[in-house]
Protein backbone atom coordinates (compact mmCIF):
# COMPACT_ATOMS: atom_id res chain seq x y z
CA UNK A 1 0.00 0.00 0.00
CA UNK A 2 1.39 3.15 -0.59
CA UNK A 3 0.03 7.16 0.49
CA UNK A 4 0.72 10.61 0.50
CA UNK A 5 0.16 13.28 2.85
CA UNK A 6 0.70 17.34 1.84
CA UNK A 7 0.39 20.52 3.45
CA UNK A 8 0.78 24.22 1.83
CA UNK A 9 1.32 27.18 3.27
CA UNK A 10 1.67 30.83 1.43
CA UNK A 11 4.19 32.97 2.01
CA UNK A 12 4.73 36.98 1.33
CA UNK A 13 8.50 36.35 0.25
CA UNK A 14 9.31 35.95 -3.47
CA UNK A 15 10.07 32.04 -5.01
CA UNK A 16 13.72 32.95 -4.88
CA UNK A 17 14.60 34.41 -1.53
CA UNK A 18 12.68 31.26 -0.06
CA UNK A 19 14.33 28.17 -2.27
CA UNK A 20 17.77 30.12 -1.32
CA UNK A 21 16.68 27.99 2.41
CA UNK A 22 14.89 25.73 1.13
CA UNK A 23 17.16 24.49 -1.64
CA UNK A 24 20.02 23.80 0.71
CA UNK A 25 20.62 22.59 4.14
CA UNK A 26 20.28 26.23 5.65
CA UNK A 27 16.10 25.00 6.32
CA UNK A 28 17.19 22.11 8.16
CA UNK A 29 19.61 24.49 10.22
CA UNK A 30 17.30 26.85 10.61
CA UNK A 31 14.50 24.45 11.68
CA UNK A 32 17.02 23.12 14.34
CA UNK A 33 17.48 26.41 15.58
CA UNK A 34 13.55 27.18 16.04
CA UNK A 35 12.79 24.12 17.40
CA UNK A 36 14.47 22.42 19.61
CA UNK A 37 11.49 20.51 21.76
CA UNK A 38 11.42 19.04 17.96
CA UNK A 39 13.99 18.53 16.33
CA UNK A 40 16.69 17.25 19.09
CA UNK A 41 19.90 16.61 16.78
CA UNK A 42 20.49 17.63 13.33
CA UNK A 43 23.66 16.42 11.51
CA UNK A 44 25.26 16.78 8.15
CA UNK A 45 26.87 13.50 7.43
CA UNK A 46 28.15 13.81 4.06
CA UNK A 47 27.63 16.46 1.43
CA UNK A 48 26.85 20.49 1.65
CA UNK A 49 23.44 20.29 0.39
CA UNK A 50 23.62 18.84 -3.36
CA UNK A 51 22.40 15.36 -4.35
CA UNK A 52 24.14 12.86 -2.58
CA UNK A 53 23.93 14.79 0.67
CA UNK A 54 22.64 12.53 3.46
CA UNK A 55 21.80 14.12 6.90
CA UNK A 56 20.59 12.56 10.38
CA UNK A 57 17.58 13.95 12.21
CA UNK A 58 17.05 12.84 15.57
CA UNK A 59 13.50 14.13 16.84
CA UNK A 60 12.46 14.62 20.32
CA UNK A 61 11.39 10.92 21.74
CA UNK A 62 14.44 9.04 20.37
CA UNK A 63 13.10 9.10 16.78
CA UNK A 64 15.87 8.67 14.29
CA UNK A 65 16.57 8.05 10.93
CA UNK A 66 18.88 9.12 8.11
CA UNK A 67 17.82 10.74 4.68
CA UNK A 68 19.14 11.54 1.67
CA UNK A 69 18.58 14.21 -1.11
CA UNK A 70 17.79 12.67 -4.26
CA UNK A 71 17.02 15.30 -6.10
CA UNK A 72 17.90 19.27 -6.35
CA UNK A 73 16.28 21.10 -9.11
CA UNK A 74 17.28 24.69 -8.60
CA UNK A 75 15.13 25.31 -11.83
CA UNK A 76 11.50 24.22 -10.88
CA UNK A 77 12.80 24.82 -6.77
CA UNK A 78 12.18 21.00 -5.99
CA UNK A 79 14.35 19.40 -3.57
CA UNK A 80 13.49 15.35 -2.78
CA UNK A 81 14.54 13.49 0.07
CA UNK A 82 14.47 9.48 1.09
CA UNK A 83 15.02 8.09 4.57
CA UNK A 84 17.60 5.61 3.74
CA UNK A 85 18.28 3.93 7.42
CA UNK A 86 15.77 4.06 10.57
CA UNK A 87 12.33 5.99 11.52
CA UNK A 88 9.66 4.64 9.59
CA UNK A 89 11.81 1.93 7.57
CA UNK A 90 12.70 -0.04 10.60
CA UNK A 91 8.66 0.26 11.45
CA UNK A 92 7.52 -1.35 8.12
CA UNK A 93 8.13 1.42 5.63
CA UNK A 94 9.59 0.90 2.28
CA UNK A 95 9.76 4.27 1.16
CA UNK A 96 9.43 7.08 3.09
CA UNK A 97 10.11 10.29 0.88
CA UNK A 98 9.72 13.94 1.49
CA UNK A 99 8.69 16.35 -1.82
CA UNK A 100 9.61 20.10 -0.92
CA UNK A 101 8.04 22.54 -3.98
CA UNK A 102 8.79 26.39 -3.67
CA UNK A 103 6.00 27.54 -6.18
CA UNK A 104 6.31 31.47 -7.70
CA UNK A 105 2.76 33.28 -7.43
CA UNK A 106 4.32 36.44 -8.37
CA UNK A 107 7.57 38.62 -7.00
CA UNK A 108 6.89 39.17 -3.94
CA UNK A 109 5.26 35.82 -3.13
CA UNK A 110 5.24 32.08 -3.36
CA UNK A 111 3.90 28.80 -2.31
CA UNK A 112 5.43 26.31 0.14
CA UNK A 113 4.55 22.57 -0.47
CA UNK A 114 5.35 19.91 1.46
CA UNK A 115 4.26 16.68 0.45
CA UNK A 116 5.35 12.95 2.13
CA UNK A 117 4.91 9.92 0.00
CA UNK A 118 4.88 6.36 1.64
CA UNK A 119 4.88 2.70 0.83
CA UNK A 120 4.35 -0.38 3.38
CA UNK A 121 6.46 -2.93 2.67
CA UNK A 122 5.55 -6.38 1.47
CA UNK A 123 3.28 -8.03 4.26
CA UNK A 124 4.25 -5.57 6.93
CA UNK A 125 2.07 -4.07 9.08
CA UNK A 126 2.04 -0.02 9.67
CA UNK A 127 -0.04 2.26 11.22
CA UNK A 128 -0.21 5.30 8.33
CA UNK A 129 -1.97 7.72 11.22
CA UNK A 130 1.96 8.22 11.93
CA UNK A 131 2.86 9.82 9.20
CA UNK A 132 2.09 13.50 9.20
CA UNK A 133 2.94 16.62 7.93
CA UNK A 134 3.13 18.64 11.17
CA UNK A 135 6.70 19.40 11.26
CA UNK A 136 7.28 20.55 7.98
CA UNK A 137 3.99 22.23 8.21
CA UNK A 138 6.09 23.86 11.46
CA UNK A 139 9.20 24.62 9.16
CA UNK A 140 7.30 26.19 6.82
CA UNK A 141 6.02 28.49 9.36
CA UNK A 142 9.80 29.34 10.79
CA UNK A 143 11.01 29.53 7.43
CA UNK A 144 7.66 32.26 7.06
CA UNK A 145 8.51 34.29 10.35
CA UNK A 146 12.22 34.71 8.94
CA UNK A 147 11.86 35.75 5.70
CA UNK A 148 9.21 38.04 7.61
CA UNK A 149 11.43 39.50 10.17
CA UNK A 150 13.74 39.93 7.30
CA UNK A 151 11.88 42.08 5.18
CA UNK A 152 10.53 44.05 7.51
CA UNK A 153 14.33 44.68 8.87
CA UNK A 154 15.38 46.03 5.13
Amino acid sequence: MSGQVSYETEVKAGAAKVWELYGTTKMALLAKEALPDTIIGLDILEGQGAVGTIIKITLAGGFSYKEKFTKVDHENRVKETEAIEGGFLNMGLSLYRLRLEVIGKDENSCMIKSTIEYEIANGASFDVSLISVKLFADIAEVVKKQLTTLAGAN
